[in-house]
């Protein structure tokens, strides 16, 4: 992979939370008992676009998980499920009643599905470009 795909993957990935972390706070009280500022949330949208970054990194470069998407589906999930417990479990933020729950798991839907929908968005955009652009898997 080359370091210009990387740099594409951050900055699409970022964009993308970016605008979703500016849509869904305001289903959100509070972030450690203060106002939601723009940046804070460029700071959550920098934090997405490096765990993307990663995902994109093992299912494009790693041999046993290369082009299985499931597996970084689930894995984000797994992994935003993890964090929103840990934030409400400490009070880090909390959810205004508009915030709809996933029930068993106890977490918001939105920042649930965040990470896996912004990671398919930005990966399927790169392999689009790449196809359009005839690069090989050595090009990404």
């Amino acid at each position: 992979m080359k370091i210009k795909t990387l740099g594409l993957i951050f900055i699409l990935a970022f964009l993308l939370n970016l605008v979703w972390e500016n849509l869904h706070s305001y289903l959100y009280i509070h972030y450690k008992g203060a106002k939601i500022t723009e940046i804070i949330l460029i700071r959550a949208a920098v934090f997405d676009a490096f765990v993307i970054s990663v995902l994109a990194i093992g299912v494009i470069l790693t041999p046993r998980i290369r082009g299985k998407l499931l597996f970084a589906i689930v894995l984000s999930v797994l992994f935003a499920i993890s964090l929103e417990r840990f934030a409400l479990g400490t009070d880090r933020w909390a959810y205004t009643s508009a915030m709809p729950i996933i029930p068993f798991i106890n977490t918001g839907l939105t920042p649930t599905v965040q990470l896996a929908l912004t990671f398919l968005i930005t990966y399927s955009v790169i392999k689009k470009t790449a196809r359009t652009y005839r690069l090989s898997d050595d090009d990404l």
